[in-house]
This record gives structure tokens, sequence and C-alpha cells, in this order.
């Protein structure tokens, strides 16, 4: 029996390949690392498994064909290498694709095409149907327009996602995928910084029980190639496991690490999935970019946590950020944490009015600003 039987059970399977894996040095990607990962996938596909990828790379070939001698730091400099590295990138796992008989289709993203549940619906129904047709969809943030690195603004946490970790856990928590590959330039989550420590263990498998401290050992670790370190893989693990998918973080630099991942070895660090929440509970959780905060008194949580009531009017202390009625919110204990999210049924100029004592627009102290049936709370996403 496979050691992690799940896992080679898994029929839909989300790649994610990061720059560190590609890197090519002055060419920008690392050719032969394209031709090993596609027949990787060629052969998970010959046994019947569903495959998409979502991979980095686009703005490295860009630089290196710009012959920018460092990585790209303004926000216009990066879309202009992106711009011009991302059809590079296509054509390379095209041709590769192609030497194997197989159809590709790229799918770029930015943040509010899983931000708005409209247009995430039908990029969901456009997935679906390359894959039933035989293709493998390669998917990549669109950085010549994505503004991510502009939208932290007052009352917003963070954009939906700012690099393809979270890309990668989004796209396969809402495609229902069995099984997300993070492939790295490490062999996954270690105990210490192998850096610092090379003789450090490897951690085999992340439960709940500790996603606190995967976290804390993750915290700090970024890549100079590209934006996504190991924070941002466990962040991204996290998300696609508390929604009910199997995750590995693995290194791809290792010949036949996915194929031995996928067929359920001991390799990398395994986050079993652990979450039963709802496809809309999901995209409220995590796929969503939330336009404001509404920071609540110790009563309110309460209310919240321990009775499983609405949000009333009466429990929040301030507002912060500018939304509309039917726009998702942040929900802030006194302390500053996350409570959870859910959709406001007022405008941010009628919630600041009824907190200066006003109760604008026929709101009262009993009114629920956020219903139980619109809001899922933190504990929700981590049991």
């Amino acid at each position: 029996m496979p050691a992690r039987q799940p896992i080679s059970d898994a029929h839909r399977l989300l790649i994610k390949v990061g720059t560190r894996v590609l890197a090519g040095g002055d060419a920008g990607v690392d050719r032969e690392q394209i031709t090993a990962l596609v027949g990787q996938i060629a052969a998970l596909r010959a046994r019947g498994r569903e495959v998409l990828l979502v991979s980095s790379g686009a703005v490295g070939l860009g630089r290196a064909a710009l012959g920018l001698e460092r990585p790209p730091t303004r926000l216009a400099l990066r879309q202009a290498c992106a711009a011009v590295g991302q059809s590079q990138l296509m054509a390379l796992y095209q041709q590769a694709f192609a030497e194997r008989g197989i159809t590709t289709a790229q799918v770029l993203l930015t943040e509010s095409d899983l931000d708005d549940r409209s247009r995430y619906l039908n990029l969901r129904g456009a997935l679906l149907t390359l894959l039933a047709q035989g293709v493998v969809p390669i998917l990549n943030e669109n950085d010549v327009v994505s503004t991510a690195e502009l939208a932290f603004t007052e009352g917003v946490d963070r954009p939906v996602f700012g690099d393809n970790d979270r890309l990668s856990a989004l796209v396969a928590t809402k495609l229902g995928a069995d099984l997300l590959v993070l492939l790295t330039d490490v062999a996954g989550l270690f105990a210490a910084d192998p850096n610092v420590a090379p003789g450090a263990p490897l951690h085999s498998r992340v439960d709940p029980s500790d996603y606190g401290s995967a976290t804390a050992l993750a915290a700090g670790s970024n890549s100079d190639l590209g934006r996504g370190g190991m924070n941002s893989k466990v962040e991204a693990a996290l998300i696609a496991a508390r929604s009910g998918c199997h995750v590995v973080i693995g290194s791809g630099l290792r010949p036949d690490s996915l194929t031995q991942i996928a067929a359920g070895e001991d390799v990398g660090t395994w986050f079993p999935a652990a979450g039963n929440l709802s496809a809309r509970d999901r995209w409220l959780a995590f796929a969503t970019a939330p336009r404001g905060t509404l920071h609540l008194d110790r009563g309110a949580v309460n209310a919240l946590l321990e009775r499983g009531a609405s949000l009333l009017a009466v429990g929040v202390s301030s507002v912060e950020g500018s939304f509309d009625r039917g726009d998702v919110v942040t929900l802030r204990a006194p302390d500053g944490s996350p409570i959870g999210r859910g959709i406001v049924h007022c405008d941010a100029e009628a919630a600041r009015s009824w907190v200066a004592g006003e109760q604008p627009g026929g709101i009262r102290n009993h009114d629920a600003l956020v219903h139980r049936d619109h809001l899922v709370l933190e504990a929700d996403t981590q049991s």
C-alpha cells in the first residue's frame, strides 16, 4: 500500500511549479526542467488522471529577453517583463506537450476573476470543459494587468492573490481538485531553515493541530527570484487543506519527484485534506477580497462564536474601508484578531453613521448587519 493512499487515489491534480524550479540563469528558464516536468505530467494523464498546471517563469523569461541584470521591482517594469515572457513560456510548454500529443490552453487570471462570483463561476465552467476535452490548462497570474501590489488600502486585508502559490490553492479548491502539488527548490517544510541548520528534519505531515507551528516555521522565508517563499506555500497549503484538498510541498528539482508524490510515496510535506466547507463558503472565506472591516465589541464576538448568532448593529464599534451593501467585509475582535468574513447588509457610510449614534436609513440596534447565513468564521475554516 502507498504510504499516502488518499494521494495515490487522487483523480484531479493541480501542479504548481515555482520560479526557482524553472530558473535557467541568463536564459530565464531551464528548458530541460520543462521537458522533465511535462514528461511526468504526460505519464500521470496516461494513467487517467486530470492535470492542471500553474507555472511561474514568465517574468524571468522577460527579464532575460530584455537584458535586465536584476529582478524587476517596479510594477510597470514587472508588467513589461511578464508581457515579453508569457508568450515565450507558453511556446515552450506547447511544444513540449505537443510532442506527447497533448493539447494545452493558456489561462491568465487576475484577482477580480475569483473575487467576483459570477466571473468565477464562468471561469470554473471553462476550466472543467477544457479538462473534459482532454486539454491541460496552463494558468498564471496576469502580471501585465494585475495590480495586486496596489490593493492594500484602508480596511482591506489583502488582495485575492499576489503570487502563484495562493492562485493555485484557490483554483484547486474551486475546481474540486483532489491534490495540489507545490513544487519548489527545497524538499518540503523543515523543522528549521535548512540553510542555517543543514541537519534539520523534514516534516512529513502537517495536521490541523500543527498549523500554528507550520506557519511560524515558514514565516520570513522568501525567494529572491519569485514572490513566493515557504511562507506563501504554507499559507496556500492551509487554504487548500481547509477546503478539502490534499496538498504536498516538495522539490521540483529531484528527478521524478512529481511522479513519486502522485504515487503516494512519502516525499515532501503532506497537508491532509481537513475541511468540509461548502463551495460558497470556500469562496467567501478564501477567494474574495474584503472591501472593509467591522471591528466588534466583546459581546458581539461571544455571540458569533458561542451562539452562532448573526452580527447585530449594536455589536459594531468601528468601521474601516469603503464598501457597498452586498460586499464582503472582515470581522475583527477588540484585539484586532480576525473572527471571520461576511456579506454586509449596508454600505460603509451607513455603518459609520450608525456607530456615530445617528442610526441612518432605519438601521436599529438589533438589525443584522451580517446575517449568519452569509458569514464564515475563522473557526469554520479550521475544523
